[in-house]
């Protein structure tokens, strides 16, 4: 577990250790070498333990393989010098995974990118818990795109009783992205600030096929629509004439009417019309 410790200020050792750098330069005037080289090897030893901590950075500090704390505070401090430091940077960092090929929930290939945002919240696991753990945080945010993919359909099409797709359902998406990498990554200490989706497309090698099947659900849609609207002016159509009393067809002629008028509202070209200068029994 982690400990925030506080070392010696550094700005007192480093008199400490001028003053010691005098003792040695002096010993070695007069040729007092019994002391000089004591001296001198007591400066060469207190120099290691001075060490800077930068704001937002942080410092590990190991005694002999031995964990001793972590240094927080930004300044100039000092510590025992055989102690060996590791820096750790706890800013906020962010990187964009280039668009993965997965499968989603119904196994269509599909590209997902990701941008994940994230903090060192705990350097005694960083540091210790894991190997690599900026090499941690890419793999594993990769693994938590293949398991979310696989949670959701890319859409509705196949799958029409999805309440959550990947296409429609952003914030749940990413709601449920972020908690993945999450529970991934407090292993290694590491706090995710945001995961969202950047980039979302079927693959290449579906992707014409996809785009001709949404095509073909517009065209159906809209001929849907067509055909209603259609269908209301007609019945319009022969009950205003019915009402009006100026025409009275017969079910073969009324039949004959509406299929002509359906033809011209529903069709997608301009109607080429036939004149009929007879009777209608002609």
């Amino acid at each position: 577990m982690e400990k925030t410790i506080k070392p010696q200020s550094g700005y007192l050792l480093i008199l400490v250790a001028f003053g010691i750098l005098a003792l040695t330069i002096f010993a070695f005037a007069v040729k007092a070498f019994i002391l000089a080289l004591p001296v001198a090897l007591a400066f060469f030893l207190v120099l290691p333990g001075f060490f800077i901590v930068e704001p937002n950075k942080a410092m590990v500090l190991l005694l002999f393989g031995s964990y001793k704390g972590t240094v927080k505070a930004d300044g100039f401090f000092w510590v025992n010098p055989f102690m060996s430091k590791k820096k750790i940077s706890l800013r906020v960092r962010n990187f964009e995974n280039k668009p993965l090929k997965v499968n989603d929930k119904i196994g269509n290939p599909v590209m997902v990118g990701t941008i994940v945002v994230w903090q060192v919240e705990d350097t005694f696991k960083a540091s210790f818990d894991v190997d690599d753990y900026e090499n941690f945080v890419h793999l594993q945010a990769d693994a938590a795109v293949r398991k979310m993919a696989g949670t959701y359909p890319y859409d509705n099409f196949e799958d029409e009783h999805a309440e959550v797709t990947l296409r429609s359902g952003v914030e749940d998406v990413n709601k449920s992205l972020e908690d993945e990498i999450s529970d991934r990554l407090q292993h290694a200490g590491i706090k995710v600030i945001e995961a969202r989706i950047s980039h979302l497309a079927y693959s290449s090698e579906i992707a014409s096929a996809m785009l001709q099947r949404q095509q073909a659900t517009a065209i159906v849609a809209a001929r849907r629509m067509i055909v209603d609207g259609a269908v209301g002016m007609v019945e319009m159509a022969l009950e205003d004439l019915k009402i009006k009393g100026i025409i009275d067809f017969e079910d073969e002629k009324k039949a004959a009417m509406v299929s002509n008028l359906m033809v011209v509202l529903c069709s997608d070209k301009n109607a080429s019309p036939v004149v009929n200068v007879g009777t209608l029994n002609s």
